[in-house]
């Protein structure tokens, strides 16, 4: 979960609740967080973190307001090591009918160039 410090950072950002007192950001955000880090689907995130649909449905409408791109520029400003920041959210995901392509034949696991020598 995220921190008190990091929470009292960044909480300025976030919209105003209207109407509803809304579920606590801290909890929310650190869940929104979990779910981004681990590369998991919305579905996936653990209870403690409240329900997945609050998780998914705040991560898009922040992300529609601008809130994390606000969120991303202040702190790079603050930061006074450097006027950049760079994320690297590259991950990779295969298929679930890709492990079966070796046991088909369908990927050989030995060229054919390996095989002729």
């Amino acid at each position: 979960m995220l921190s008190e410090r990091q929470m009292e950072r960044i909480e300025p950002f976030f919209p105003l609740a209207h109407g509803v007192p809304r579920m606590d950001d801290q909890r929310v955000l650190s869940g929104i967080v979990y779910v981004i880090r681990n590369g998991l689907q919305w579905k996936d995130a653990p209870k403690a973190y409240g329900p997945h649909k609050t998780l998914y449905n705040r991560f898009i409408r922040w992300s529609r307001l601008g809130v994390f791109d606000r969120i991303f520029v202040t702190l790079t400003e603050q930061a006074s090591r450097s006027k950049r920041l760079m994320i690297d959210a590259t991950h990779l995901k295969a298929h679930r009918t890709s492990a079966s392509l070796l046991k088909k034949g369908l990927f050989p696991a030995i060229s054919d160039g390996q095989k002729a020598a």
